[in-house]
């Protein structure tokens, strides 16, 4: 039985993205986009990459749980939030196609930051279900952003790149 082993190229490219994620989230944290209702985190653009490279889920997943040390919301977010990053990469990293591959981000967040953000703001109440509505779809409409606008500028412009294999550039048509 052959185990999966991972190259230093791929190593390499998983800790860069998770640098990149860090610095990108605190620009826009700068910005005051990074927490909120609606997150606009540039970085949330880099969760497009794991269709290029699996390997690059976890690295935004390394990158997000740096980044969420800072959150308002505690503990929580940095452990289900991170949580969020990495179950929405190792999906993507099985879309079909780059069209998709922003769904998996965009449904997690919505789903795990969106009932987190809703927790925080109101517990397990009778406003539960409006607060996670309202939150979930901010930081789903953030989400959106990132990753259907800069993200797929990222899945046109990298295929076939030196940081990609040319393997990718082909399931990235």
């Amino acid at each position: 039985m052959q185990k999966n082993r991972f190259t230093v190229r791929q190593l390499t490219l998983a800790a860069a993205v998770a640098a990149l994620y860090v610095v990108l989230s605190y620009l826009s944290n700068i910005l005051n986009l990074t927490y909120g209702p609606v997150q606009l985190r540039f970085s949330e653009a880099l969760t497009v990459l794991p269709f290029l490279c699996p390997m690059t889920a976890w690295g935004l997943f390394v990158g997000c749980i740096v980044t969420n040390i800072l959150s308002p919301y505690g503990v929580l977010d940095l452990v289900f939030g991170s949580l969020a990053t990495l179950i929405a990469g190792l999906l993507t990293a099985r879309c079909p196609n780059k069209w998709l591959a922003p769904l998996p981000p965009i449904v997690c967040n919505f789903i795990i930051v969106g009932g987190l953000i809703a927790y925080q703001e109101v517990g397990f109440t009778a406003a539960f279900p409006l607060s996670f509505l309202f939150n979930g779809g901010g930081v789903a409409l953030g989400e959106a952003l990132a990753c259907y606008v800069l993200g797929m500028v990222l899945l046109t412009v990298l295929p076939g790149s030196d940081l990609f294999p040319a393997r990718t550039a082909q399931k990235a048509r």
